[in-house]
């Protein structure tokens, strides 16, 4: 039996190397595919002793082919410039090519992340369509677009790794975000955040001394390594303060922590690994009450220096500083940030309820529910809401 497992950690291989040579990327991809189809008939079960050499050849082949049929005086000519020599097989991982390309700043980004699941992770339509809660239809469209968008684009060389980067936690927190078993952005026997994690792990295979793809990394690892006691028994969603930390994945966390500290030791700091360094330090510690704030606030210090107009990070900075400084000093800095923000009402609400006034805390709990981005947080929200209540009605 062909080893499906083979088959699709060699496809964005292939495709990356008819990317390289020039092939138009829709057509590129149907060339793979056909080539797929057509190992599946000839292996009778067995892979040759060079899977990529054949797939590389068979895929050529055919997209020269097509290209044939359409015009064969120009295929001829380009068949004469680009046929490769004969020799060994390209031993090149293009990884970083096709995702440079999947990455393109022409993309938004929810295309970008589609069409690299799409060519880069192997997944179907269907999938990154359940996984992003929209029609199969809607995602084909999506995903053809952005193929024309890209049409005529020559990428010779790999693209801006930041773009990919960015693309790659976009990736990892929208799964993240739906670790809520009913949100149905498992896809097939992975998810959104799994399938971020083994791209970056392409990707840092690909630029071994780059910090920040080495940074992206660990973060993953880090945050997901606590994915396991994010939910309580009945799909709710238990806050950091209140996980059971014996469920965390440790094996995962000595990872990220190793990769975090390779990628410090190059001495170029950026805010992946900034990020990288506080979750490693909420992962660090034994229990909620043991967790080293200061030192927190100190890594978002770093973080606000390295990104000074993210909202986001000054809205955790506030959370940091609340636990360092008081809740007081927290609020102060909440108050300052558009009130439009995302999650601004229940970090506030977290902050008043510190400082004692659960009245307002409890108010804002339920404001915040209301624009929750999921239901797993907006359920959270309202049980915060109804607990202080309660309380306040058994004291009165």
């Amino acid at each position: 039996m062909i080893d499906d497992h083979l088959l699709r950690d060699l496809t964005p291989q292939i495709l990356g190397v008819l990317v390289r040579r020039g092939a138009d990327f829709a057509a590129a991809e149907d060339a793979v595919q056909d080539a797929l189809i057509e190992a599946v008939r000839r292996w009778d079960g067995e892979a040759p002793d060079d899977p990529k050499g054949w797939l590389v050849t068979v895929a050529w082949r055919k997209f020269l082919d097509a290209r044939r049929s359409a015009s064969a005086r120009a295929v001829r000519e380009i068949a004469v410039r680009r046929e490769p020599a004969p020799g060994a097989t390209e031993q090149a991982d293009d990884t970083l090519l096709l995702l440079s390309r999947c990455c393109h700043p022409a993309l938004s980004p929810a295309s970008a992340v589609a069409l690299t699941l799409r060519a880069v992770g192997g997944l179907t339509t269907a999938q990154i369509a359940r996984a992003f809660l929209v029609p199969e239809s809607t995602m084909a469209q999506r995903i053809s677009r952005a193929k024309r968008t890209l049409a005529g684009e020559r990428f010779e060389r790999p693209g801006d790794v930041r773009a990919v980067l960015r693309v790659l936690y976009l990736m990892f927190d929208q799964g993240f975000a739906g670790v809520n078993p009913g949100s149905n952005r498992s896809v097939g026997d992975a998810d959104l955040a799994a399938e971020a994690i083994r791209l970056a792990r392409q990707l840092v295979a690909s630029v071994p001394r780059d910090p920040e793809a080495t940074g992206l990394l660990a973060l993953m690892l880090l945050h997901h390594a606590r994915r396991a006691a994010r939910l309580d028994a009945s799909g709710g969603l238990v806050p950091l303060a209140r996980q059971d930390r014996s469920r965390w994945d440790t094996a995962m966390i000595a990872e990220g922590v190793e990769l975090l500290q390779g990628a410090l030791a190059l001495d170029r700091l950026g805010e992946y690994q900034a990020q990288a360094a506080i979750a490693a330090l909420h992962d660090d510690a034994a229990s909620a009450e043991e967790t080293d704030w200061p030192q927190i606030l100190e890594w978002f210090d770093e973080l606000t220096r390295l990104v000074p107009d993210s909202p986001v990070v000054a809205l955790n900075r506030a959370v940091a500083v609340g636990h360092v400084d008081g809740p007081l000093a927290g609020l102060r800095l909440v108050e300052q940030l558009d009130p439009g923000l995302p999650r601004r009402d229940a970090v506030a609400a977290y902050l008043y309820e510190r400082a004692g006034d659960h009245t307002e805390a409890a108010r804002l709990y339920a404001v915040a529910a209301e624009t929750a981005p999921s239901l797993a947080e907006r359920a959270h929200l309202v049980k915060q809401a109804a607990r202080l209540h309660q309380a306040r009605r058994a004291q009165s």
